[in-house]
C-alpha cells in the first residue's frame, strides 16, 4: 500500500489528506486495493501513479477541473490523470476527440505526438478521476469502493477553498458533480462525453478549450 506520508503534495492537498475523515477514507479504500493486488489482480495505475493528479497539480495553483470516471484499464495506459496516457502509448478514442476539439477551437493548434498531459496539470489543470483504480480489463470494476466519496470531497473542497475555477463536466456521470459547486464562485462548462458513443453530439462544437482561456489569465497551453 502506498504510504500517504510519501506523497510529493504541497501543503495545501497535504492538510486535505491528512484530515481524520480523509484518512479514515483512503486507508480503507487503499487496503481494499492492496488486498486484490497482493491477490495477484493486475490493478491500474501503478500503486506509485494513484495520486499523480495532486502531486503535479498543487491546491492554490488549482485554474480547472476535468473530471473523468475511472482509468483507463488496458495496460500501460493508466498514469493517474484522467484521460491522459504515458508517452508511446496510442490514444484511447475519447483522447483523440479531445485533441479534435481543441483543434476545432484553435486552428493552428498541432495535434501532439504524445497523450501525456502532464503539461496541462503543471498549468493548473486538474486531471481528476470519479475513481482512482480500476482492474485491468474491467471498466467500472472499483466503483463503489470508497473512491467516489474522497473524490467528492475533493471537488467540495476546491468549491469551498477556491475562487474561478473552471470545471469542465463532460458526459451525465461527471455533470452528477453539479451539485457540488456553487456557479457563483465557479465557472461551470458541460458536454456530452468525448467517446466515440457521444462525441458527434456536440463535444467537437462545444469550445470548451477557447471559453476556458476566455476566463482566465494567463491562458492554458493545451
Amino acid at each position: 500500500m502506498i504510504a500517504l506520508e510519501t506523497l510529493q503534495l504541497d501543503q495545501g492537498w497535504r492538510n486535505f489528506f491528512t484530515q481524520p475523515h480523509q484518512q479514515q477514507c483512503l486507508q480503507s479504500v487503499l487496503t481494499r486495493v492492496q488486498q486484490a493486488r497482493d491477490n495477484g489482480v493486475t490493478i491500474y495505475p501503478p500503486a506509485a501513479e494513484v495520486f499523480r493528479a495532486f502531486e503535479l497539480t498543487p491546491l492554490a495553483k488549482v485554474r480547472v477541473v476535468i473530471l473523468g470516471q475511472d482509468p483507463y484499464h488496458g495496460p500501460g495506459q493508466a498514469h493517474g490523470l484522467s484521460f491522459s496516457v504515458p508517452e508511446g502509448v496510442k490514444f484511447p478514442p475519447s483522447l483523440r476527440n479531445i485533441f479534435k476539439a481543441i483543434s476545432h477551437d484553435e486552428p493552428d493548434y498541432h495535434i501532439p505526438l504524445h497523450g501525456d498531459l502532464s503539461h496541462w496539470a503543471r498549468q493548473g489543470v486538474l486531471l481528476l478521476n470519479t475513481v482512482l483504480t480500476v482492474e485491468q480489463g474491467k471498466a467500472h470494476a472499483h466503483a463503489g469502493w470508497g473512491w467516489e466519496t474522497f473524490t467528492d470531497a475533493v471537488i467540495e473542497h476546491i468549491n469551498a477553498t477556491r475562487e474561478g475555477v473552471v470545471f469542465l463536466l463532460w458526459g451525465a456521470h461527471a455533470q452528477k458533480k453539479q451539485e457540488l459547486i456553487d456557479p457563483t464562485r465557479h465557472h461551470v462548462l458541460t458536454s456530452v462525453h468525448p467517446s466515440p458513443l457521444s462525441a458527434h453530439r456536440g463535444f467537437f462544437e462545444c469550445g470548451h478549450f477557447r471559453r476556458v482561456n476566455a476566463l482566465l489569465t494567463p491562458p492554458i497551453e493545451w
